[in-house]
């Protein structure tokens, strides 16, 4: 082999690892890039403002309810999106170990849970309180009375009170079941069923106007549930 031969060989074989290395960021780059515009993991949750005026709501004040939004509801919209970006950051690394990623996807899950159930507590307050007739029937169907049913929706609340969890009046697509569900936390919701009403009962929902007392929490958010809401839950 002369020397101009050996020289290109030399050359060939110091430039191939430099291009297949740059080969590999490319496509890894381009990979991150699919992974980022994917719906999946580039959503970013933008918080919905309260459709009721603060202002007006009877038995829960101003004060409370602005904070519950700004500082619960708010707070989880945004560490959700932080989670979201951190996600996609962990799985663009392959040395992420299995146990930090579903760690991730456990938080994930939580300030998902919490996000949505507080839309949904939020979205079915601003009204009279007042069910009208073919609601009542409706329920009615699934529990043998409209007195029944707010019997133990209230119980599970009562029994909430001190603590934390949500009471979830759903309707199970699985079964097509209309029932009350106690739920523990913003990640314990029942499979396959759809919101109908929503009564937060972490102790941030009702302490600042009524201390420990969360039956007088329980009596005024029934004062003033949407019941439209409901309905359109229901039909949806």
């Amino acid at each position: 082999m002369n020397s101009l031969t050996r020289r290109t060989v030399l050359q060939a074989a110091a430039v191939g690892p430099i291009v297949l290395a740059s080969a590999a960021e490319t496509a890894t780059s381009a990979s991150d890039s699919a992974m980022g515009n994917a719906a999946a993991f580039a959503f970013q949750h933008a918080p919905v403002p309260l459709p009721f005026d603060a202002k007006a709501l009877r038995g829960i004040s101003e004060k409370l309810i602005r904070s519950h939004w700004e500082n619960n509801y708010v707070g989880a919209s945004k560490a959700l999106n932080t989670v979201r970006g951190r996600l996609v950051q962990a799985l663009g690394d392959a040395n992420t170990p299995p146990y930090v990623y579903t760690g991730l996807k456990r938080e994930q899950a939580i300030r998902t849970g919490s996000v949505v159930l507080h839309e949904f507590y939020f979205g079915n307050l601003g009204g009279d309180g007042k069910a009208p007739a073919i609601l009542r029937t409706k329920i009615s169907e699934s529990f043998g009375s409209y007195d029944r049913w707010e019997s133990e929706f209230r119980k599970i609340g009562a029994g909430l009170g001190g603590g934390s969890g949500w009471v979830v009046l759903g309707y199970n697509e699985h079964l097509q079941l209309l029932e009350n569900y106690w739920l523990a936390d913003h990640s314990t919701h029942p499979a396959f069923t759809k919101p109908v009403l929503v009564m937060d009962m972490y102790e941030h929902a009702y302490q600042m106007d009524y201390g420990a007392a969360a039956a007088k929490y329980i009596d005024a958010f029934f004062a003033n549930i949407q019941w439209d809401a409901v309905a359109s839950r229901l039909k949806a």
